[in-house]
This record gives C-alpha cells, structure tokens and sequence, in this order.
C-alpha cells in the first residue's frame, strides 16, 4: 500500500545554455518580514528522553492563531511572489497551450456500449459518456464532473462503477479533499438520482450481478477503509448489512471483481502482508472464503481464469512468482508454479484473458510486456526501442477479447494507446496525446545513467535535455526523486516540463533504493533500519551529476512530494550545500512525531514501512533522519514548502512546523515559503486548470531563485 505516495509530476524543459547572473532574486529586508510562529514548549512525552516539540501547538487545526498563521505565511508567500505574477502567467499560458482542451479518450467496449470521456475547452473536470452499439450512435452523458463541481472549490470523483446491465452507474465524490467519498446512484434510463446515499466510504465499490446489490468500505477515525458494507437498492443504508470487519490496524480493506465478472474479492493488505477472500458474483448473500489466511509477510494477488485461480505470490519468490490453484480447492495445498521466480525479473501484474495471459514485468528498471498463448502454449515479449521508456497496461474489460489495450511512453514520446492484436501479432495505434505549440520529439534526447552510490552499488537516473545541450556545468538541472514502498517513479511523459526544458534546463529522475525500479531488494534496502540508502544515493546522484558537469551546485535544484519530500528534507540538512533551490511538495518531514502518534490517520500501517519507534532501534534511527528533528544552525537552500489542510496523508501540520523551526534556525538569507492550500488535501487543487497554476507557481519560483524570470522558451 502506497499511502503516502503522491505521484507530483517532475517538471522540466530547454533553450538558453547557462546561466544569466542572479539578478532579481529577492533578498532579505526588501518585503515586509516573513511570519513567525511563536515558540510554545509543550512536552508530548513520547519516549524516555522526554523531547520537546516547540512547535507542537500548530497541530491544533481548530485554534483560530493556528489558521491566522497559516493565512499570514499564505499572504508572506503572496508578497514574495508577487513580482513574478506575469511569469507564473506566462508559465501558466505556455502550458495550457501544449494541451488539447477539447479532447476524447479511445473508446473501451464493454458488451454493447461504448464508454469514454471527454474534455470540453474552458472546464476543469472530464465528462463521462457513452454510445449504444456503434460510434456513430447519439452520445449519451453519464456524469459531467464541472455540474457536481459548482459551488465547490474542490471536486474529486472517486468511484465509477458501471452496473452488470449498464442500467446504473454507482459513483462517489470528495468536494474537500479529505479523501471521504459520499456515494450515490444515478439511474441511467431516467437520468435521475436514487435514492440510496451513503456518506464516509472510501472509492472502492462493486456491483453483484443481480444489478441491485453494491459492496462498498467504510472509514474509521484514522481513514482506514476497514469495514465492508452490502447494500441492496432501495433500503435504508442505515440497515446495510456488515459483511467484514478488518480489526487489525495494519490492514486496508478492498473490493474488487475480477475480470470475469464471476467472483467478487476483498483484498486486505498491511505494507507487507496480504489476505484475500472471494465469493460467487452471483451469490452476493453468500459467505467470502479465505484463499489463504495471511502470514506475516506473505504478499499475494488473485485472478481468476476459467477453472483456475491464478496467484502471484513472494512465497518463496523475492520478486514473485506466479501459481495456479483449482477453484474447488485455492488453498495454499493446492497451489502449483506456473511461472518460475527469476532474480533477474520482477512479476508487477497480470492482465487475464480467457486463452492469454499478458504478465507485466520489470527487468533491469524497464518494464516488458509478456503475452501467453494458452492454446498453443507459447509465449514472447513485445519490443521497445528507447532506451528509457514506461508502459501501462490499459483497460481491457472483455475477458474473451484476442487484443491488449496498452499506453506508453518515454520522457519524449507522449501518452500513445496502442491495441496488440495477440492471434495476428500486429500492433494498432489508437492514439498519441496531442502536443500543441510546435513540439518536436527530435530536438530532446532521453537517456540513462548511474551515479555511483557511497557502498559501490549503481544507482540509475533517467535524464531529459535538448540535444544543444552542453555539459559545462552551467545548465540548470531539476532533479527528482520518491524512493518509497517500492514504487517507481517511471519516467512518464509530461508536456508541462517543457517550459522548463526550453528554458536549458536538465530534468533527471533518480531511482534511489526504498523504491522498486530494480525489484524488490532494491526497495528493501532503503526501509526500515537501511531508509538512510535512499538520502545517501539521492546526494550521490547530485554529485555525480555535479562532476559530469550538467550542473554545479549553483544551478541544481531538487523536488519532491510526500514521501519524497521526506527525501528531500533529509538531505537538505545532511547536505544543504549542495543545493540551490528545493521544492518539498505535502512532505512527510515530522516522521518521528508522527509515527509515535497512533491518532493520527495511517499512522499503523505505516510502521512496516518505517519502523514503530516504540522499538528503541528504530526511535533512535529515525532521530537521525527525521527532516523536523534535524533543523540545524547552518545555512539553507531557497525552500518552497507546500501543505493541504485537508491532507490525510500528511497532515498539514508537518511542513508548517519544519517551516516554522527553519525560520528560527536557518542563518542564511534565503527565502523560505509555505504555501498551504486551505481547502484541498494531499493532492492539491483538483481542476485541470488550477493544477496547471500550482505547477506555473513552482516554475515561477524556481526560475526567479536562479535568476532566470526574464528569460522565454
């Protein structure tokens, strides 16, 4: 479970080669003085040693000086940036100008519709629709996001469940940014709303395939889908019948159907242990049976395939390997190898049609697509010809379909879909991402290089310039990193990096151990007790970047989000020199104080990924890295920090106090900025539009500290 993951485009672009002096950057005593918070010592006496959060009153969300310092760090951003309102403008305009506003998805067949979404010119949120039988039908709209939008200042649809007979549509929406969802009903043949409303649940929702009964989760204090209710249309929810009750902390509780549509599966996974049930789709009274009770870190995944179940498990298998089990009798007992483990390969996901199996793997970094042919019993991978590039499998609903639906994409090469004809082996563009305003892929060049980390292991970077770049240790360069939960931070294409690029920057994604570019070892040799991996293999990516002369340290700015601005964080203060500028998106950066408060959401979960403190081992070990805790005397780069106040992932609080402990610490004149939105959460303003303003906003930024505001694509 990646709950703290936050997937903040890396941003980037090219044009001008080196650096104009600093000229325009703000300095110290020009602007009305920067808010401080004042120091309130109060001991929250979570360990032994009885340390002092000073800052610790900032966690009173309710406290009226708490919200009037949030507002006037709000209004000190504000004046600090008001001289570069024209460039976050331009920045603004250059970006929505690379995108088709007036835009459709490829149609996806399911039975005798056809369903996909649609963006209209000058709307924020996507419209939902579909078409009977053929494309040249009427079209009909199901959902349009901008009219539940109105009156909102954040929208965010959640569920999107299409009943078995295409009569009604079960979704979900957040307007705060909280991430609790509020379910409703629309029938489809009368355009018109049931009655059935249910609020608190999270965006997991499934038919039965009777078309009347849905099982949705449930939150508890902590957002924690936990419980699993079924609702049968037309009755009270408040009657709803309890199906299960996850009561272990560590687990999340999810619903999902496989693709045959035959069997319904609740999946309970902790960071590292996973438990799935299932029941008959057309029994949705009957009882959910266990495929094999959990074990401590025993991760497995089920899929369903004629007579059989198909399990990819780490049983074993490090990196997963994929079983076989009937039916009648799932049980581990029963389970036979169907795809070997290889050290060499991970197993990421299936994609389970009735004659092929289409297995996602990850080799070296890179992702493969390897298609079965169950009838003929052979098997092959589809080929790719850049050196870095992104696959995702698509949606593929019809169980008895012969073609794969998939995207890709490199740093270059936008989002194109592709349909794979898997009986005549032939390949079919459906469609590339449209990019306006002149983009030419051959002018950019995409690559891979390592930096050598401080225990000799090679440390991959994937890396976007113009071809005109030179490396004379004058260029811009923006890097990059997550490395977390073993999520990858593949390296997708985004046109808003453009404006960057243009501009000579260098963008780099370092895939830095915690996260799974290189399999499941290298994610867990940067958790738990080996998390300090992840910050000394970022910092030897910025100084091999350094000494190849892409950048120097005057020309080097860092980003990331979430569990990625506790990266960022903890190498701010381990190497602060070697920074120009930073950009800590909703960072996780409190992680001591968090992690010793099970009161807060996700806290539990979270200890497989960090370590309880309660275990001295690991309370001493996160003293060590914990951004918060570490605040020095010393000089900072130029810091960007953002929050949400209906973040439930990072509470807001997190950045706001680190903000508030470098103001008293920091010596250098640098600016230092916390921007929190007020009335979002983890993932910032939901409109299409508005995200664009918050990525011009960093740009703004970013190019102002390194003294670039005046200069164009």
């Amino acid at each position: 479970m990646k709950h703290l993951l936050l997937m903040i485009a890396p941003v980037m672009i090219t044009s001008l080669w080196g650096l104009p002096g600093e000229k325009g950057m703000i300095e110290k005593g020009t602007i009305e003085n920067p808010p401080v918070a004042k120091m309130i010592p109060k001991d929250v006496s979570i360990h032994e040693d009885r340390r002092i959060d000073n800052y610790f009153w900032l966690r009173e969300r309710n406290n009226p000086e708490v919200l009037d310092y949030l507002r006037s760090e709000n209004a000190y951003t504000e004046t600090v940036m008001k001289h570069t309102e024209d460039l976050q403008t331009k920045l603004y305009e250059e970006m929505k100008g690379r995108i088709k506003e007036t835009d459709l998805t490829v149609p996806v067949k399911i039975d005798d519709y056809y369903y996909y979404s649609r963006t209209e010119e000058g709307k924020q949120y996507s419209i939902s629709c579909r078409k009977h039988k053929s494309l040249d039908a009427n079209e009909e709209i199901l959902l349009d996001q901008n009219e539940l939008a109105e009156g909102y200042d954040y929208f965010q649809l959640g569920a999107f469940q299409i009943s078995p007979n295409h009569q009604l549509l079960a979704y979900s929406v957040d307007t705060t940014g909280s991430e609790q969802y509020t379910l409703c009903v629309k029938d489809l043949s009368t355009d018109s709303l049931l009655p059935d409303k249910i609020s608190n649940t999270y965006y997991s929702v499934e038919w039965a395939n009777d078309n009347q009964t849905l099982f949705y989760n449930i939150l508890d204090e902590a957002k924690r889908p936990y419980k699993v209710f079924r609702h049968t249309l037309g009755t009270d929810p408040g009657e709803d019948v309890l199906v299960y009750h996850e009561e272990d902390e560590r687990f999340f509780l999810d619903i999902k159907k496989s693709k045959s549509k035959k069997y319904l599966f609740f999946v309970l996974e902790s960071q590292v242990t996973s438990e799935v049930r299932y029941l008959d789709a057309n029994n949705p009274t009957g009882r959910f049976e266990v495929i094999h009770p959990r074990e401590h870190e025993h991760e497995y995944s089920v899929y369903h395939q004629g007579d059989r179940f198909l399990i990819l498990t780490n049983d074993q298998a490090k990196n997963f390997r994929l079983m076989e089990a009937p039916i009648t009798g799932p049980s581990r007992d029963n389970w036979k190898e169907f795809i070997p483990h290889r050290e060499e390969v991970k197993l990421e996901y299936l994609d389970v049609f009735r004659d092929y199996l289409v297995v996602y793997e990850r080799v070296n970094g890179l992702k493969k697509i390897r298609v079965m042919d169950l009838t003929k019993v052979t098997d092959y991978h589809l080929d790719f010809d850049e050196p870095v590039y992104v696959i995702y499998g698509g949606f593929n609903p019809d169980f008895n379909s012969t073609k794969l639906r998939f995207t890709y994409m490199s740093m270059i090469t936008p989002r194109t879909v592709y349909d794979y004809d898997m009986v005549k082996k032939t390949k079919e563009l459906k469609k590339q991402k449209e990019v306006l305003g002149g983009y030419d892929s051959s002018l950019y060049q995409t690559e891979r290089i390592y930096a050598t980390a401080s225990d000799g292991k090679k440390v991959p970077m994937s890396i976007l310039y113009n071809k005109r770049m030179e490396k004379n240790g004058k260029n811009p360069v923006y890097l990059y990193g997550y490395g977390a939960y073993g999520s990858t931070m593949d390296p997708y294409f985004s046109s808003n990096r453009f404006s960057l690029i243009n501009r000579g920057f260098v963008f780099v994604i370092a895939h830095i151990r915690g996260g799974g570019y290189l399999g499941r070892s290298w994610y867990e040799d940067g958790k738990l007790l080996r998390k300090k991996n992840s910050f000394s293999d970022f910092i030897s990516c910025a100084e091999h970047l350094i000494a190849e002369k892409y950048a120097s340290p005057e020309h080097l700015v860092i980003s990331g989000g979430s569990a990625g601005g506790l990266l960022i964080g903890a190498v701010v203060n381990m190497r602060p020199e070697l920074f120009k500028a930073v950009v800590a998106d909703v960072p996780f950066v409190d992680v001591v104080n968090t992690m010793l408060d099970p009161t807060i959401p996700l806290t539990v979960i979270e200890f497989e990924e960090w370590g309880n403190p309660a275990d001295n081992a690991y309370y001493d070990y996160m003293k060590t890295y914990s951004p918060y805790d570490n605040v020095e005397a010393k000089d900072y780069p130029h810091l960007l920090i953002t929050a949400g106040l209906n973040d439930p992932r990072v509470q807001y609080w997190e950045p706001t106090k680190w903000t508030a402990k470098l103001r008293a610490k920091k010596t250098d004149s640098n600016i230092l900025l916390l921007k929190t939105n007020m009335g979002a959460g983890h993932g910032g303003p939901s409109g299409r539009y508005d995200y664009l303003k918050e990525i011009a906003f960093e740009y703004a930024f970013i190019l102002d500290v390194l003294g670039m505001g005046n200069l164009s694509e």
